[in-house]
């Protein structure tokens, strides 16, 4: 069973709390048996993967398959061309790291339903949004990234993994994949 889940903010990506503030998975009915595949934070938004069968692990987490997850980053500021440059050559060092490159481009309006709570505004301060494609998940990834360039990330949602779109699944709402969506999941670029 392959189960596409959009994770709404505030929700931690497991099913018991461990003293954390924040909601679990337990109280989205999702089928009896099934783990994430992956995590997103509990102030990230989007796609996420739940499973009972082990064997994906591997095949979607390990960064030598290249599995691409692709994210919408609204950040501070509007990143220069040399800063998305950093972000898609896989030249940034976070915590002794050197990240993979990447595919990074500024988007226009990419029509998100509001977060509620809503992201902090500043009056002098602009925001944009970033589309970033990554092939490795290290813990809050694209957050350390677009810090390094200078432009925190103000919301984060995870919008594809392989070619599956996250699109019309509400916060909060789940669904089974069928075979066709199943092998977009695992399709890469």
């Amino acid at each position: 069973m392959l189960i596409a889940f959009h994770k709404p903010y505030g929700i931690i990506s497991q099913f018991t709390s461990d003293g954390s503030k924040h909601g679990t998975l337990a109280s989205f009915n999702l089928p009896r048996d099934v783990y994430p595949l992956g995590r997103l934070d509990a102030d990230s938004e989007g796609l996420l993967l739940l499973t009972n069968e082990s064997a994906l692990n591997r095949d979607l987490l390990l960064p030598v398959h290249r599995h691409p997850r692709t994210y919408h980053a609204q950040v501070e500021g509007i990143p220069s061309q040399e800063d998305m440059t950093l972000l898609q050559n896989g030249t940034l060092i976070i915590q002794e790291h050197v990240v993979l490159p990447c595919n990074a481009q500024l988007i226009q309006n990419p029509m998100h339903q509001e977060r509620i709570p809503s992201i902090r505004k500043r009056v002098h301060i602009p925001d944009t949004w970033l589309e970033l494609t990554l092939y490795e998940g290290k813990n809050r990834q694209v957050r350390k990234m677009t810090a390094a360039i200078g432009h925190p990330t103000l919301r984060l949602i995870r919008v594809a993994i392989g070619k599956f779109l996250l699109k019309d699944l509400e916060p909060g709402a789940w669904k089974e994949l069928d075979h066709k969506e199943r092998l977009l999941v695992f399709e890469r670029s």
